[in-house]
């Protein structure tokens, strides 16, 4: 170690070779950033979100599930492989419209879990949960 002319331990730090591998390191850079290009060109698209095209808006479908299993697909009694059929048609929609699922709050999970298998089984993507928003306290009024 060199010591300075007080006798004790230099505490200056040498930044010499620090720049020397920085620079080292901007020419290496610098040098294989223009080979990152792709080689294929290809024209896509431009994204214009402010766009006034015409979104289809298709209406979501409606699962209930009552305490006790039983299903309503569109407010209407089904079993389990009238709703598979059912959810396979829509499936093949496109764009594909959401099923909401309407769950009591004391049914089993696994009927809850059952139904959004066979949803997903059937090709359905978008799959939600339908809930009841809480009720304000008295002090949040």
């Amino acid at each position: 170690m060199a010591a300075n002319s007080d006798g004790g331990a230099m505490s200056d730090i040498n930044v010499t070779p620090l720049v020397d591998v920085m620079l080292v390191l901007l020419i290496i850079f610098m040098i294989t950033a223009p080979l990152m290009s792709h080689p294929i060109t290809v024209t896509v698209p431009l994204a214009n979100p402010k766009s006034d095209e015409a979104k289809i808006d298709t209406p979501p479908l409606d699962l209930a599930i009552k305490e006790d299993g039983t299903m309503y697909y569109q407010d209407h009694q089904v079993s389990e492989q009238e709703l598979k059929g059912q959810l396979a048609i829509e499936a093949q929609k496109s764009p594909q419209p959401e099923l909401q699922i309407r769950a009591d709050k004391n049914i089993e999970w696994k009927v809850v879990r059952k139904a959004i298998g066979d949803a997903k089984g059937q090709g359905m993507v978008h799959v939600g949960f339908m809930t009841q928003a809480p009720l304000p306290s008295a002090g949040e009024q």
